[in-house]
C-alpha cells in the first residue's frame, strides 16, 4: 500500500462493533511499527477526524460531522430526492429512504418516516449488505451482466436463505423479473414485519447509483397496495434519475 492507502486504513478500522482503539489495538491488526502508526494518528488527529482523551482510545473525531453537514447541503441525490420521500410518506404510512451504492454495500442517506416509532434496519449512516433485501436487487437487477453474476456467486448464500433460488441460473431469473417489474419487493428479509419496495436510481450512467425505497408494515397492504406502492416508487425514482442525469448534463 501507498501512505495514502495506509493513512486511510487506519481510519477503516472503525466499525459499528468497534468504536474505539488503543495505538497497541490498531499496530497488532494493521501491521504498522509503532513511529508509522504514531504518524498516522498525529496527521488524523491534526485534521479532526481523530481524537482522543488522556489514558484512552481514539475514537472518530468532530471533522466527520462537519463533512457529514456539508454532504447534506450538497449531495445532488439527497436535494433532489426529499420531496419524493415527502410525497410517499405523506401517501402512505410508511417510511422512505435514500439509499446510496458502493462497493458491494448500501448506506441510507437520508430518510422520512409517517410511522410513530418506526422500526429500520437503515438508519442514516449504517452500511447494509447488497445482498439481502428490495434495496440491494432493485439494484442488482439493472447492472450489466459482467458485473451481476460476480456479485450474486459471492452472495449466493444469502440469496439461497431468502428463496431467489439454489443456483445462479436462479437469482439471475428472479432478477430478471424484478428488472421487467421496475421494482423490488421484499417480505420481512431485513426487518421481520416490514414489506420493502424499492426502485433503481440513475445519474445517467447504464448502473444505478442509489435506490429509493419505501417500507410499510406487512398488516397495511396487499398485493394490490404493493404494486400501486411499487408504482409510486417507480415514478419517483424515475423523477430523482432525470434530475440528477439533467444536472450532470448540464456540468459537462
Amino acid at each position: 500500500m501507498n501512505s495514502l492507502e495506509r493513512l486511510q486504513a487506519v481510519l477503516e478500522v472503525f466499525s459499528e462493533d468497534r468504536l474505539e482503539w488503543t495505538p497497541e489495538e490498531m499496530m497488532e491488526v494493521l501491521g504498522y511499527s509503532r513511529p508509522t502508526l504514531y504518524r498516522y494518528l498525529k496527521i488524523l488527529k491534526k485534521a479532526g477526524l481523530l481524537t482522543s482523551m488522556p489514558n484512552t482510545g481514539f475514537t472518530l473525531g468532530p471533522k466527520i460531522v462537519e463533512l457529514d453537514y456539508l454532504l447534506r447541503k450538497s449531495d445532488a441525490l439527497i436535494l433532489n430526492g426529499a420531496p419524493y420521500l415527502n410525497n410517499l410518506i405523506l401517501r402512505y404510512n410508511c417510511t422512505a429512504l435514500l439509499v446510496r451504492w458502493y462497493g458491494e454495500k448500501i448506506l441510507c442517506v437520508d430518510s422520512r418516516s409517517s410511522v410513530k416509532n418506526p422500526i429500520s434496519s437503515y438508519p442514516r449512516g449504517r452500511p447494509m449488505p447488497l445482498s439481502r433485501g428490495a434495496i440491494g436487487r432493485s439494484i442488482m437487477a439493472f447492472l450489466p451482466k459482467r458485473h451481476l453474476v460476480p456479485l450474486v456467486e459471492r452472495a449466493m448464500e444469502d440469496m439461497t436463505a431468502v428463496g431467489l433460488g439454489n443456483t445462479i441460473e436462479d437469482v439471475l431469473e428472479s432478477l430478471k423479473r424484478v428488472r421487467k417489474a421496475g421494482f423490488a419487493v421484499a417480505y420481512g428479509e431485513v426487518t421481520p414485519g416490514v414489506v420493502g419496495i424499492a426502485a433503481p436510481i440513475f445519474d445517467a450512467g447504464q448502473s444505478p447509483i442509489a435506490s429509493l425505497c419505501a417500507t410499510i408494515s406487512g398488516s397495511l397492504v396487499n398485493g394490490t397496495t404493493i404494486d400501486e406502492i411499487g408504482e409510486q416508487v417507480r415514478f419517483a425514482a424515475s423523477a430523482i434519475s432525470a434530475a440528477l442525469a439533467s444536472r450532470r448534463h448540464q456540468s459537462e
